[in-house]
């Protein structure tokens, strides 16, 4: 599965000829598989960039294009920073690493394993342990559509509040966390963090995980003021839904970052 072509005219260029990006096509799996793995170490780099790290914790997987029961991810204990191509591991959904020198992290495998089977549209999930994601989801409540930006997940983001606070370990557990995932693009697992997936890339998905760590930092902001936030209409969250929150864009915002760090960090592709 290749990121999808979908273009919305307010970002289509009105001139021909002019440097637009677009998601790529792929002749072999092998091509595909090159490509993610390189667009996996590079959300992996993008966390480090961000501060999302901490310890041992947070995960990214991408499936595998000629094995979607197989997924990418990056290595256990090793910094974000350090992330590249050629220490991802390949694993299965039992947690076993099928390729790669490095071991998987336990609850990585659980949860992403539920999430992945239960939703076999999601290519890629990212997960960290951020500070405003932890301290947001600590409330059990969804975000409010107070920004422009927040609204790319109004009606389209969840809050899970099954194995709240546990380290997730046991594949039954794993399984209700996944269930109620639903046909979201992002997660607020409560006293727990932030989740996102992407039906079409792991651009995708590490976009939306920053993008979700933005909005539950605006929304921290805003919950500390002295003046209440004025909500946007549901009407115009969904239009800025339907025109920000599309697959399409959530590659697309993803582009420079990948772009730039792989000029500041090229021995990310190694």
């Amino acid at each position: 599965m290749t990121a999808t072509t979908e273009k919305l005219s307010i970002y289509q260029p009105d001139q021909p000829g002019l440097k637009f990006p677009t998601p790529p096509s792929f002749e072999t799996a092998a091509e595909e598989r090159l490509h993610r793995k390189q667009r996996l170490a590079g959300a992996c780099r993008a966390f480090a960039k961000f501060g999302f790290g901490y310890g041992t914790a947070g995960h990214l997987t991408v499936r595998d294009p000629e094995n979607p029961d197989l997924y990418w991810t990056n290595p256990f204990a090793v910094n974000f920073r350090q992330v590249r191509v050629s220490n991802l591991i390949l694993v299965d959904h039992a947690g076993m690493v099928v390729e790669g020198e490095y071991a998987a992290n336990r609850a990585g495998f659980v949860l992403h394993s539920a999430i992945h089977t239960q939703h076999p549209e999601i290519v890629a999930s990212c997960h960290a342990h951020t500070v405003h994601g932890a301290a947001f989801a600590a409330m059990g409540r969804p975000l409010d559509p107070i920004t422009q930006d927040v609204a790319a997940f109004f009606e389209h983001h969840t809050v899970v509040s099954d194995q709240a606070g546990a380290i997730v370990v046991e594949e039954d557990a794993g399984k209700e966390v996944g269930s109620a995932f639903g046909d979201n693009k992002a997660m607020i697992h409560q006293n727990h963090g932030l989740f996102s997936a992407g039906t079409h890339s792991i651009d995708e998905a590490a976009w939306w995980f920053i993008a979700l760590e933005h909005a539950c930092r605006v929304q921290l902001l805003a919950d500390a003021s002295r003046i209440p936030p004025k909500p946007i209409s549901e009407d115009a969250a969904r239009h800025t839904r339907h025109h920000f929150g599309t697959p399409f864009i959530g590659w697309l915002n993803f582009q420079p970052i990948y772009e730039s760090l792989v000029a500041e960090q090229p021995d990310l592709l190694e």
